[in-house]
């Protein structure tokens, strides 16, 4: 199975936002990348569509489930959102959904900024491997992997995808 190239993904993504928020009827979206690839796509999708808007970038680290078992990345970043959330209509990006984890902490972390008035989800990539009851509003594409396989968003410009193995990913 061949990767797709994220840039061929983009211009029906944008189009797919746009209709959705049309539909919802949210004229002032308010965008937030989660820490790093999302807000490679985060950036890339905001030139898509053509708009200038101030990127929220949210780093998640402190609010995984997994974080007293894996430790902190040695890379945590402070999360910075330009804007208020409460009452927001927030449109979150990430580049890969697997398992959901990351989306739960996000979604616990803005939260804790306030109470959005709506969240749609805009994925890159959707593995179709969930734990948990989540789905993106918006996908560039579905793809299934193997239980030893990963796929690793490289950035931020070009943007490209890279299938790893788990024997490999940990090098």
């Amino acid at each position: 199975m061949n990767l797709p190239n994220p840039a061929d993904l983009l211009p029906a993504m944008a189009s797919a936002l746009n209709q959705h928020l049309t539909r919802r009827q949210i004229a002032t979206p308010r965008f937030i990348g989660i820490h790093t690839g999302g807000v490679w796509v985060a950036q890339a999708l905001l030139q898509a569509l053509g708009r200038t808007d101030e990127l929220g970038l949210l780093d998640v680290s402190f609010y995984r489930d997994d974080f007293t078992q894996n430790g902190l990345h040695p890379q945590v970043r402070p999360s910075a959102l330009p804007f208020e959330v409460d009452g927001q209509h927030l449109v979150l990006i990430d580049d890969v959904l697997m398992s959901g984890r990351t989306i739960r902490a996000a979604l616990n972390e803005l939260f804790d900024y306030g109470r959005p008035a709506s969240v749609t989800l805009v994925s890159l990539l959707d593995l179709d491997a969930r734990e948990l009851p989540i789905r993106p509003d918006v996908v560039g594409a579905t793809l299934s992997l193997g239980a030893d396989e990963r796929i690793k968003l490289l950035g931020p410009a070009p943007l490209r995808l890279e299938r790893q193995t788990l024997a490999s990913a940990a090098n």
